[in-house]
């Protein structure tokens, strides 16, 4: 019998890992991370303003300032263990492999962890569009009603009528929401929408003032007394949840990111083997007091498009 020859590369094929660059378009506070509680103070109203005032003197009053905070949460992996066998025979590096993908998905943990602080605003709009069939989960069921243009433009009004700022405002969606507003164009708008990209800094494309950013899973809601509550993506999949977009103007927003730290213990005589474990701390949240310059985008329930 003839032994046909075999052979094993020295590389692993790696896990992917969604784009996390939105999380740098906000106000960096990573300088206070090794706090427990980031504290953001906020300026009352102005004083008030009177023409032709006949009234002397002025009647005095003070300005009542407001304080937000949030805290810094402390995120860890499970320890993996990796045998001396594995590090003898293998035909590829595990241990480099292990410590990168860890890496990795502790990072994008926290970018989760963060688009979930920022998602805790009242300031939500509905999409109106044609029905699609729900993609959150295989569990979530029904339809949701697709993203389109008018729904940007309403984002676009709201920021305007709040005064806030043109510049830097960003809007992320998911992977099908982002499809969805690209079929809602006309082939003149797609074309000036590919136009304004700028690959480098993760902008696919520029809409009613909003600088457009895709990753491959965003935000999820569901209903609770009447009102939409964001779902962490650790929680079970609802049947009726929904997916939202984020739209935020960057000085309206935090992010708190730490160094990724590494803990090792090689050679353990009881493993027979070294363990890598590995910790960051992270935060973030709203700016602002009265929530402004922050919206959800949420995907409305729709009924099942006509046979």
């Amino acid at each position: 019998m003839a032994l046909n020859k075999e052979l094993w590369l020295n590389t692993v094929v790696e896990n992917f890992y969604p784009d996390n660059s939105f999380a740098t378009k906000s106000i960096d506070d990573s300088a206070f991370v090794n706090n427990k509680t980031v504290h953001i103070p906020n300026a009352g109203a102005p004083s008030g303003v009177k023409t032709n005032r006949t009234q002397k003197p002025a009647s005095v009053t003070s300005r009542n300032d407001n304080d937000l905070t949030y805290d810094i949460d402390e995120l860890t992996t499970d320890p993996i263990y990796i045998s001396d066998i594995e590090k003898t025979e293998l035909s590829y590096d595990k241990r480099q492999s292990v410590i990168a993908n860890d890496r990795q998905q502790l990072q994008d943990e926290a970018a989760q962890n963060l688009l979930y602080r920022w998602g805790n605003t009242d300031v939500v709009f509905k999409t109106t569009g044609d029905a699609a069939e729900a993609h959150t989960s295989t569990t979530a069921t029904g339809y949701r009603k697709s993203i389109v243009k008018h729904d940007i433009m309403k984002l676009n009004i709201k920021f305007n009528t709040d005064n806030v700022p043109q510049s830097d405002r960003y809007l992320l969606l998911d992977a099908v929401m982002y499809a969805q507003l690209l079929e809602d164009l006309t082939d003149k708008e797609l074309s000036a929408f590919i136009a304004s990209a700028d690959a480098q800094k993760g902008i696919l494309g520029q809409l009613y003032s909003f600088n457009i950013m895709l990753r491959s899973s965003v935000l999820r809601t569901t209903i609770v007394s009447n009102k939409p509550v964001v779902l962490p993506w650790s929680d079970n999949a609802v049947a009726t949840e929904c997916a939202a977009g984020l739209a935020w103007q960057k000085s309206c927003v935090s992010r708190a990111m730490g160094e990724v730290k590494m803990f090792d213990k090689t050679n353990d005589p009881a493993y027979y083997g070294d363990i890598y474990s590995f910790l960051v701390r992270t935060g973030g949240g709203l700016r602002r007091y009265d929530k402004k310059g922050v919206a959800l985008l949420i995907q409305d329930q729709a009924e099942a498009p006509a046979a």
